[in-house]
């Protein structure tokens, strides 16, 4: 499986951005779909999951924040992420777990500005 992830910028506190995930085939096989952030200096952390279903998963951190989504029909999941603050500044990764193997998209830098 191949990811494609789009949708990063710099945008001030408060603001909004939307990243999405295009996967390089059916969505089918693809347990979960999800994302992952790495902010500067700092290590990797899950930020969301959803799963073939429908049931999505989300940080503490982003809770009633961000909203993940995903289109089966378009093999994309999908991030919205509002009222963002400084600390959610970081390199975002797409992430597919299929077949025992959890793929990862290249990252997409979101820079939020105090």
């Amino acid at each position: 499986v191949q990811l494609q992830a789009s949708g990063g910028g710099l945008v001030q506190a408060g603001g909004s951005l939307s990243l999405s995930c295009a996967a390089s085939e059916s969505t089918f096989r693809i347990v979960y779909m999800g994302w992952y952030r790495q902010p500067p200096g700092k290590p990797r952390e899950l930020v969301a999951t959803i799963g073939s279903g429908g049931t999505a998963n989300h940080a503490a951190s982003v809770k009633a924040r961000f909203t993940i989504s995903r289109d089966n029909a378009k093999n994309t999941v999908y991030l919205q992420m509002n009222s963002l603050k400084p600390e959610d500044t970081a390199v975002y990764y797409c992430v597919a777990l299929s077949d025992d193997i959890l793929h990862w998209g290249q990252g997409t830098l979101v820079t939020v500005s105090s």
